[in-house]
């Protein structure tokens, strides 16, 4: 079972495991970024797609005026005359004008979207109006015999590459091509030849499908524009969000740092009255300068050295575990033994355990060899835990103290009690600063809930692991496990309680 760490520095139990996202709430942004990738009104992308639709017109200014420059050759060749020469003369002019405002949308800072979008319909009309023109185009001497069939297939290529060049431009391909598409239906029908017929009617086909092309390639744009402005938006919230986790790690280090600079100030002006008030207090309730005669101030004597002593343990508590979350709390290692320690630990409370009635048996795995770790630490760690257990032991019960190898070859000590447990949604509350379960809040005794977390930062300065394991109306079991580095002499054969075969 893998160690329980405290995620949780309040008292409220919350459930952790479970995701911070509502799926309903996922849902309902996933559609909103699909409705915002394919919404053709959104201004911002109206705006960037006629940019687009300017650079490519830019980009392929030379294309389409050198395919009419090499019609306009072989037309020559065939023999159609001057006529061919001023369709391409004209057509590459209307061309070049076309250029020449794409250049010059491009280069504006905030282009009339309106406006500049009528404006390239309105061009590309035009140049529709060339390819009517050359779809009206015969050729009575030439010596090619199929120059219809041929004819459709030059229009056929200048569809295919406005499509590919005009696609982000909603509506281009048909402004350019649905005239020449009908004059050459118009005039193949008139002339009733078969031939031309079929090709007409595969340019009238092939208008649809290229429309489909460029309809299909905006989308595609369209929502890598989307994706795009998306990902801007998750770059600015994240240098925002960076920002605003810089000032506050910058504040917590000053409220660190004020915390410490007051706690290290307090100690001393905490402590010195507390040790007065403690030693008076001992001596009037010890009547060590004569007898009382009210036996009521004695008592009273008795409960300020028990009030004292509490608050000077709370203080020693807190600037236990601020120098443990500060990183300035110091462990002086040196070889010590781990069962020794932890029975003269249970020495110590022997006494407070026989008021409670409460019997202490004591677990130690023989001939232990030394570990390297801070003997304080190790026995506050002890202490804190024997603490914990008579705490909630009923009276009448028992506590169970045991130390022993791991199974990776380390040391343990573990305290085992058998109260009422803890729930398992409650474990990381009670590891948490401060944090006490409800059980305790209701029926135990009065604690300040920073016993556990001290227990798992030694144990962390240590490189170790502390485990809880607990169960409700069965008790409490808590691990304390040293790593197999801090043990000097290797481990012979490790004997492993079934138990912790997988704590270690």
């Amino acid at each position: 079972m893998a160690p329980r760490r405290s995620t949780s520095a309040d008292k409220n139990i919350v459930d952790r495991t479970k995701t911070r996202r509502n799926p309903d709430v996922s849902r309902t942004v996933r559609e909103a970024r699909d409705r915002l990738a394919q919404q053709p009104g959104n201004p911002v992308f109206d705006r960037e797609m006629l940019r687009l639709h300017a650079r490519a017109l830019t980009g392929g200014a030379v294309v389409v005026p050198l395919f009419t420059v090499a019609v306009a050759l072989g037309g020559l060749f065939a023999g159609m005359g001057v006529t061919v020469i001023v369709w391409a003369t004209t057509a590459a002019l209307i061309y070049a004008g076309l250029a020449a405002y794409a250049h010059h949308v491009g280069r504006a800072a905030e282009p009339d979207e309106t406006s500049v979008r009528r404006r390239f319909l309105a061009l590309h009309a035009a140049t529709g109006l060339c390819w009517a023109w050359f779809a009206s185009l015969d050729c009575e001497t030439c010596q090619i015999d199929q120059f219809p069939i041929i004819q459709a297939v030059i229009l056929l290529l200048a569809i295919a590459a406005t499509a590919i060049l005009a696609y982000s431009l909603r509506g281009a391909l048909l402004a350019t091509f649905a005239v020449p598409v009908m004059v050459s239906l118009f005039l193949a029908v008139r002339l009733g030849e078969p031939g031309q017929i079929v090709m007409a009617g595969l340019l009238a086909a092939s208008l649809p499908f290229f429309a489909y092309v460029s309809s299909h390639l905006h989308r595609s744009t369209i929502m890598l524009l989307s994706f795009r402005t998306e990902k801007d938006g998750l770059i600015a919230e994240l240098e925002t969000a960076n920002a605003i986790s810089d000032e506050a790690r910058r504040r917590a280090e000053e409220a660190n740092l004020a915390k410490s600079r007051f706690l290290a100030s307090m100690s001393h002006e905490l402590r010195t009255p507390l040790n007065a008030i403690l030693g008076f207090s001992e001596v009037m309730a010890d009547e060590v300068l004569g007898p009382m005669q009210n036996a009521t101030y004695k008592d009273y004597a008795r409960d300020i050295h028990a009030s004292g002593k509490h608050l000077l343990d709370l203080i020693n508590e807190i600037l236990d575990i601020s120098r443990i979350e500060a990183g300035r709390y110091q462990i002086n290692a040196a070889p010590m033994l781990l069962a020794d320690v932890v029975e003269e630990c249970c020495h110590l409370v022997a006494l407070r355990a026989r008021n409670k009635d409460i019997h202490v048996t004591q677990d130690f795995e023989p001939d232990l060899p030394p570990l390297l770790a801070d003997e304080r630490a190790v026995r506050q760690i002890t202490l804190n835990l024997l603490s914990n257990a008579l705490k909630f032991a009923p009276t009448g019960g028992s506590v169970r103290v045991c130390v022993g190898w791991t199974a990776g070859g380390g040391q343990y000590v573990s305290v085992k009690d058998n109260g009422p447990g803890i729930p398992a949604d409650e474990i990381p509350v009670v590891l948490s600063a401060f944090g006490q379960g409800s059980i305790a809040i209701k029926s135990a005794e009065q604690g300040t809930g920073l016993g556990l977390p001290i227990v798992q930062g030694l144990i962390d300065l240590h490189g170790g692991k502390f485990d809880l394991r607990s169960k409700l109306r069965e008790g409490t079991e808590a691990f304390a496990i040293f790593p197999a580095s801090r043990v000097l002499e290797p481990a012979r054969a490790p004997v492993v309680p079934v138990k912790l075969a997988a704590a270690g």
